[in-house]
């Protein structure tokens, strides 16, 4: 069989390829092209001189960063919201998704999944003002249940100690239910025969789960845990910073409020660039990291 030359395979898949023709316009225009910014974090950017009119000072901003005691704790903030994200909210979509697959009722199964699917369609700027109306002190709904139960109103969003757990709470209510889509369509992969030889060696439905639906699905969990991982220093940074505020800026204060504060408001461009070069060295670093050491404990890796 003749072996096809690349322009014969374009010419063969031209429908295909047409289709993904905007996906890489989209790419190109906003991920790679941008990417010619980066050389803002090695210069004194001016706003009038441009880039090539402004002076180069190679890593001072770097260093900068690097030496701010008061960066530290925002990386620290960052760090901590983003290992909370991998303990709590990476295996909320893993335990929901095993249990809609357990629902033997389909109409119900099929009610519950699309209504949890819906808390991912709202805006972050909707679900930030819907926690701070249900946390207000004097009107949201949990301090009036509390107050129903004899407590004292409880100032959540004004007390440092909260902010993580109310971030990270509302991230898994948020993303839960639509983060199971992936983990359901790799369980629906899965030979039905496995679970009839599971049942007639006697075994229930929790050893079912556990040794037929995880290995079933560890491939696809081992790839979204990288990805995770990539992820990590992404704290979302509207949700911050609308429920953010100086009561609280012990914990809420991240890398993408800082770098906000030192590009938008203080005009830093360079400085603000340095930041998020740095944050975003150190995530390939995750990724790269955490690959190997899949890759080397098991068959499944991004590369």
């Amino acid at each position: 069989m003749r072996r096809l030359s690349v322009l014969d395979r374009v010419k063969r898949d031209r429908v295909y390829l047409l289709l993904l023709v905007p996906a890489l316009i989209h790419y190109i225009m906003f991920r790679y092209a941008p990417m010619f910014g980066i050389a803002v974090s090695f210069m004194d950017f001016n706003l009038f001189k441009g880039f090539f009119g402004s002076p180069w000072v190679g890593f001072k901003h770097f260093e900068a960063f690097f030496t701010n005691p008061n960066s530290w704790n925002v990386v620290r903030n960052n760090l901590i919201l983003g290992l909370y994200k991998l303990i709590f909210t990476f295996p909320a979509p893993i335990i929901l998704a095993i249990l809609f697959h357990e629902m033997r009722w389909k109409k119900y199964r099929r009610f519950v999944q699309s209504v949890s699917y819906l808390p991912y369609f709202l805006s972050t700027v909707v679900v930030s003002s819907l926690l701070i109306m249900l946390l207000s002190p004097s009107t949201g709904f949990v301090n009036k249940a509390l107050k129903s139960f004899g407590y004292e109103p409880i100032y959540f969003l004004q007390k440092a100690e909260w902010f993580r757990t109310i971030f990270i709470t509302s991230d898994i209510w948020v993303g839960a239910g639509y983060g199971t889509i992936i983990f359901l369509a790799a369980m629906a992969a899965i030979d039905p025969q496995l679970y009839e030889a599971a049942r007639m060696d006697g075994a229930g439905r929790w050893k079912q789960t556990l040794h037929v639906t995880l290995p079933g699905i560890m491939p696809a969990i081992v790839i979204m845990f990288i990805m995770s991982i990539g992820s990590v220093l992404e704290i979302d940074f509207v949700k911050a910073f609308l429920l953010g505020n100086p009561a609280n800026m012990d914990t809420a204060d991240i890398v993408s409020t800082y770098v906000y504060r030192l590009g938008i408001l203080g005009g830093s461009f360079s400085q603000a660039s340095a930041v998020d070069v740095s944050m975003a060295v150190f995530s390939l670093l995750l990724v790269y990291t955490t690959n190997r050491i899949c890759r080397r404990l098991g068959d499944t890796s991004l590369w």
